[in-house]
């Protein structure tokens, strides 16, 4: 056990924390065809690309709340709309890419001046995983838990070094989150359809990114999550023997980073500033990608694990765990819907104890079981039929600037 919920000064504490949020995106024309033209938003902080130059990443703010996180995430995809219509362009609203005719339509980014190592990497990257497998695109929400909170449970335990305990608790958290991470994409997979270009068969998986032929490395990394120490030396050992180009290559489902930069010297340095979960599947079904409710039960979940008692995580859960990350992602998985429901089950029950007034977003997610509900049912039925025309009409409807009620 993490935190000690049943503590009224923890409990008031645990109902607040961050978040953070990056959104990729592809841009195309009016046609669905990936666009050919520069990156248009140099200049601005909340807006950049991410592998190829074609690829928008939004980057947020850190909120005290997913709503505003929500918020922010809607505001600049209207900054974004006004500048793709006045060059007849469209953002693609979905984890799978449109189309593709050639590799010769993913320009790598373009950096230059003393950024112009970002490009050498990614050719790197291009090499190595090929360039269709690094047009997918995710959300990556990163979170943390308010400082009042990490001091509140600091001066109940018998830790005597404040920012060894909150190393820690973030990594064993971190252990926990990996070993969930199935659960969370089976209920937030929302990309079960693809285009034949892709070379993915279409509705074999309810998020192609997430499964076995998605954004994996190589290898399936082994991590120390006893301390910080331990956790850097484990990645860097895969620097080190040239499995991994930088930590940045590390595509697991959680990273635990600094603030700032992601580099392991900056972590080591000043130790663990958030988790950063990267499982979760751009969802065609909301304008901005992602809804509310999730962001917001993926902080229960959190509380959920932090109440759980201790548990081995050793190089043989690790690689369970992964694997039953990739079968999660697959469409119609029945053993990992009964999980879910069990699983589910347990959360309600201890958010009935804890935070009553948060039982809606348990039902949220246990609605996406019955036939028919969950995000990867809803989004094949609406595009299976014919992806890239209902595709270029939805990016359409999204471009156009609202706001949010």
């Amino acid at each position: 056990m993490l935190f000690d919920l049943g503590n009224s000064a923890v409990l008031r504490a645990a109902k607040d924390a961050e978040f953070g949020i990056e959104r990729e995106s592809l841009r195309v024309d009016l046609n669905g065809t990936l666009a050919q033209t520069p990156h248009p938003f140099k200049g601005n902080p909340h807006i950049d690309r991410d592998f190829c130059e074609n690829q928008v990443e939004i980057i947020g703010d850190v909120f005290g709340t997913a709503e505003e996180l929500n918020r922010q995430l809607h505001d600049i995809q209207n900054q974004i709309g006004q500048t793709l219509a006045a060059q007849n362009e469209l953002l693609w609203a979905f984890s799978n890419p449109p189309k593709i005719s050639g590799e010769d339509e993913i320009p790598v980014a373009r950096f230059n001046g003393g950024m112009r190592e970002k490009t050498v990497y990614r050719n790197y990257l291009a090499e190595k995983y090929g360039k269709k497998k690094m047009l997918f695109c995710g959300i990556h929400l990163n979170f943390s838990f308010t400082e009042e909170l990490l001091r509140t449970v600091f001066l109940q335990s018998k830790e005597s070094d404040f920012r060894r305990f909150k190393d820690n608790l973030y990594l064993q958290l971190a252990a926990r989150l990996v070993q969930y991470c199935p659960l969370i994409i089976y209920l937030t997979a929302a990309s079960p359809v693809a285009d034949s270009s892709l070379g993915t068969e279409s509705g074999k998986y309810s998020s192609v990114r997430c499964s076995k032929e998605g954004y994996w490395n190589t290898f399936t990394p082994v991590l120390d999550y006893t301390s910080l120490d331990g956790y850097v030396r484990s990645v860097a050992r895969y620097v080190q023997n040239g499995d991994l180009r930088s930590a940045s290559e590390l595509y697991y489902p959680v990273r635990v980073k600094p603030r700032g930069v992601n580099r392991l010297e900056a972590l080591l340095e000043n130790g663990v500033n958030h988790l950063e979960l990267r499982v979760l599947d751009v969802n065609p079904l909301s304008r901005t990608g992602i809804f509310t409710e999730d962001i917001r039960f993926i902080h229960l979940l959190l509380l959920y694990l932090s109440s759980l008692p201790e548990a081995p995580f050793g190089a043989k859960q690790q690689e369970a765990a992964i694997a039953a990350a990739k079968s999660a992602a697959e469409y119609r998985n029945e053993a990992m819907k009964e999980t879910a429901r069990r699983e589910l089950d347990k959360i309600q029950a201890f958010t009935a104890r804890f935070f009553p007034e948060w039982l809606h977003l348990v039902r949220y997610q246990q609605q996406k079981l019955e036939a028919g509900e969950s995000y990867a049912e809803r989004v094949s039925a609406a595009f299976s039929a014919d992806y890239m025309a209902k595709g270029i009409a939805l990016a359409k409807d999204y471009q156009r600037s609202v706001d949010l009620v």
